[in-house]
């Protein structure tokens, strides 16, 4: 069986995650008048793990927000510290793309 590498960003992770806990929230709401005491024990214990996620997920957002703008600080000083060393490796960048592009 071949093995699949499949690379998953933090922010796709957070919007699966969303996804997830919408369809989660809209089972309990339509099966919020039926079942008996264990049902109503568990739709709480999920009532409780969804409401963490979403607090973790809201933590989340905001870290990798921070980050996200660390990263864009860091390279905007970078370049405009050394302009011609941002040229020079963006050309190379460009230039290996372009030569990899082209063998494809």
């Amino acid at each position: 069986m071949k093995k699949r590498s499949v690379k998953v960003t933090k922010e796709q992770l957070i919007d699966d995650f969303k996804v997830v806990i919408a369809d989660a929230e809209a089972l309990l709401k339509a099966t919020a008048n039926q079942g008996d005491a264990k049902l109503d024990a568990v739709r709480a214990r999920a009532e409780g793990s969804l409401r963490e996620m979403k607090a973790g997920i809201g933590e989340a957002q905001v870290a990798l927000y921070d980050q996200t703008k660390e990263v864009a600080e860091a390279t905007d000083m970078y370049v405009r510290e050394n302009p011609w060393k941002a040229i020079s490796i963006a050309a190379g960048v460009g230039l290996m793309v372009g030569l990899f592009n082209g063998r494809i």
